[in-house]
């Protein structure tokens, strides 16, 4: 059995955790905050199609609508696959956002941090983007 270092990365979000799933679960929504992760989203079948940040297109799956906030997804990139643990939790009467960001075997230290400063950046964008 293998287990990769993890960090998981929150952010508090002054907003009601149903509202802020039910934005963060619309696929066409992410290019508005989760630069990280892709832009030019477009819906092929099951999956969805697009450019990560380096331009290279990626494949996503992402999970279905559900009442437990569960938010995880997929990326296909290449003949690589990554899977992401994505939660939206209540706190108080706003949110918790939460993503597990996993290191895998031949990621570099550097790269894992440089990781984190995306993710961490892509919530805190989010958080700006729902408090308005």
């Amino acid at each position: 059995m293998t287990i990769y270092k993890s960090r998981i990365i929150t952010a508090s979000i002054d907003r009601d955790w149903r509202e802020v799933y039910d934005f963060a679960s619309i696929p066409e929504n992410f290019q508005r905050w989760a630069a990280g992760l892709g832009r030019r989203f477009e819906q092929s079948g099951e999956e969805w199609t697009a450019e990560d940040p380096d331009g290279r297109l990626i494949r996503v799956r992402f999970s279905r609508p559900n009442e437990f906030g569960v938010l995880d997804h997929i990326v296909l990139a290449e003949d690589k696959e990554t899977r992401n643990a994505v939660r939206v939790v209540p706190n108080g009467t706003g949110a918790e956002m939460m993503f597990t960001l996993l290191k895998a075997p031949d990621m570099t230290e550097e790269v894992f941090a440089a990781d984190a400063v995306a993710v961490e950046r892509d919530l805190q964008a989010l958080k700006a983007l729902l408090e308005r």
